[in-house]
């Protein structure tokens, strides 16, 4: 097989990359490696070009105020797994950082990259979607924001541009937040064959107010399921089965080697139970003591 040959560009400002990208209509950027280096090598992708952003220091880094997390694209997936602020501030960040792959994959990899490469399976899009993120893209054009909730288009597939490059994630800040997270893989560090999380927000009386589901790994996007208000009074055993199930007939599950598309229904109703089981146990336990 011939080698691929491309142009390699390694800037140092954001600036000089959202012009280079400007100038060549295939090239790629190049964060952490993780995806795009093995579809180069098995030659599903064939880029131009490759605009390394690895140097341009303004793409990393965590800022935290009392409204929103920002976590520009650079940022290493072992970063947010280990910084104390963050894993303060919203631990379930830190939570689904570390349930990425091996650690030389979470050495290298990158949120922004995660995002962009969009594989139904990964955990950056479902939390992403589940906490209700906003994506921050640029371009020589000027800056765009969309919601995590609209960014995923299909399998692989996000909102932004060609020219563009995502800058940074944010994450909003809810006053008092749980959270429930499971996900299922047949080996440490695989894809998760599914995966659920789920948030219960409290209001400022410290009453259950909203639950939010979403499903990953099942479906060709990350999955926001809906009509889930009835467990805002109600969330006994029967009440979660009843949610679990819903999520299992809301996802359309694809088929792989690595499983059927009715093995990932099935499970996605224990992950379901699970991650709203974890997250509404504290809300349980505010209502006996209310």
């Amino acid at each position: 097989m011939k080698p691929a040959q491309f142009k390699y560009a390694a800037p140092t400002k954001l600036d000089e990359a959202l012009a280079l990208l400007a100038q060549n209509a295939d090239a790629k950027p190049l964060a952490g490696g993780q995806s795009l280096a093995p579809m180069m090598n098995l030659r599903l992708a064939q880029p131009s070009a490759l605009v390394d952003l690895n140097r341009i220091a303004e793409l990393d880094g965590i800022s935290i105020t009392p409204q929103e997390i920002r976590i520009a694209a650079m940022t290493r997936h072992r970063t947010i797994e280990t910084a104390p602020e963050l894993g303060a501030a919203m631990p379930i960040l830190a939570r689904v950082a570390a349930e990425i792959g091996h650690l030389a994959i979470r050495n290298r990899g990158t949120i922004g990259g995660s995002l962009v490469h969009a594989d139904p399976a990964a955990e950056w899009p479902l939390a992403a979607v589940a906490l209700d993120a906003s994506i921050v893209m640029r371009s020589s054009r000027g800056e765009r924001i969309v919601r995590a909730r609209k960014f995923f288009v299909a399998p692989m597939t996000t909102a932004i541009e060609p020219d563009e490059i995502l800058t940074e994630v944010r994450f909003p800040r809810a006053g008092r937040v749980a959270y429930g997270f499971a996900e299922m893989c047949r080996r440490h560090g695989d894809f998760a064959l599914a995966a659920a999380l789920s948030r219960a927000i409290f209001d400022a009386s410290g009453r259950l107010a909203k639950v939010e589901l979403c499903i990953g790994g099942a479906h060709p996007v990350p999955l926001l399921v809906t009509g889930l208000d009835s467990l805002i009074s109600h969330h006994d055993a029967d009440a979660l089965r009843d949610a679990a199930r819903m999520a299992s007939e809301a996802v359309e599950p694809s088929a792989d080697i690595h499983a059927s598309a009715d093995f990932r229904r099935r499970i996605t109703v224990t992950l379901a139970y699970r991650a709203l089981a974890e997250c509404l146990s504290e809300a349980q336990g505010a209502h006996q003591h209310a």
